[in-house]
């Protein structure tokens, strides 16, 4: 079962999937984000299970990809260590997909399907 919350990353220097980049799912509870999820991205770029069983509850919700490791790996330095990407989540029912287009000086997101 897909998981109400997924992402996908997108190296754009490499034009491929970034593997085995380690992501955490936070979600804003009262003035503090708490952990709800965590994994690795798959030979596909993808984390797609990391809350299948996980109510979603409307709310504030962040992302945070460890970029640092991912570019170490290819000897790359990289200007962003980290990247966090919050959003809304206004509707219960819907799926929310958040994809990051990175490279080592830059990076892009936005609502994927």
């Amino acid at each position: 079962m897909k998981s109400p919350i997924t992402t996908h990353i997108l190296d754009t220097h490499l034009g491929k999937p970034a593997t085995s980049v380690s992501v955490a799912l936070y979600r804003l509870e009262g003035s503090d984000y708490q952990k709800i999820a965590s994994g690795e991205t798959n030979d596909d770029g993808r984390i797609t299970d990391w809350m299948s069983e996980t109510q979603r509850k409307s709310g504030t919700y962040r992302v945070v990809f460890d970029i640092q490791a991912y570019f170490d790996r290819q000897n790359i330095r990289c200007l962003y260590p980290s990247i966090a990407i919050d959003f809304n989540l206004d509707h219960e029912d819907e799926h929310y997909h958040i994809p990051l287009l990175v490279s080592a000086n830059g990076y892009s997101t936005y609502r994927g399907s």
